[in-house]
């Protein structure tokens, strides 16, 4: 139930062409403090809630928990969430033995582009693709909690 995971801007449009899937999202929050989110989604045709705890002080290991749900559950639960839901395309691009998630995200957080990955270790080695930017881990304003309440286009 821990999730370990890194995360980067991306600098180029590349990925798209390695990517193997892509995937509609809206994500909304049930809550949103900081010391543990509550996360209704809905990717494709799935519903999935996800509950996840403050991160450690490096950012990149926080506990989490998550189960799929039915669309008919997530739907009325998105519909609950507090104002500024994320809607975004999440592309799935394998690299070696991980596999990169990038998300491009639309509407009020537009023009931003992350990539993440998920580790077994916080110090286990991983491939770096030629579009990866520099890293966010522990960034909070990178955190899509972050980013429902304060936009990607209401930056300085």
């Amino acid at each position: 139930m821990l999730e370990i995971e890194r995360k980067f801007l991306v600098k180029s449009d590349a990925f798209i062409q390695q990517a193997t899937s892509q995937e509609v999202i809206a994500q909304g929050y049930l809550n949103s403090h900081p010391e543990r989110t509550v996360r209704v989604r809905i990717a494709g045709e799935r519903g999935i809630i996800t509950i996840k705890g403050k991160s450690n002080t490096t950012g990149t290991t926080r506990f989490e928990w998550e189960t799929e749900i039915s669309l008919a559950d997530a739907l009325p639960l998105l519909a609950l969430c507090e104002n500024g839901v994320i809607h975004k395309k999440r592309y799935k691009i394998p690299l070696g033995k991980h596999c990169y998630e990038v998300d491009v995200f639309e509407g009020e957080n537009q023009g931003l582009i992350l990539a993440e990955i998920e580790l077994v270790d916080e110090n286990e080695s991983y491939l770096k693709p030629e579009w990866l930017g520099i890293e966010v881990t522990g960034d909070e304003r990178y955190y899509n909690a972050y980013l429902s309440q304060n936009p990607f286009k209401d930056w300085a």
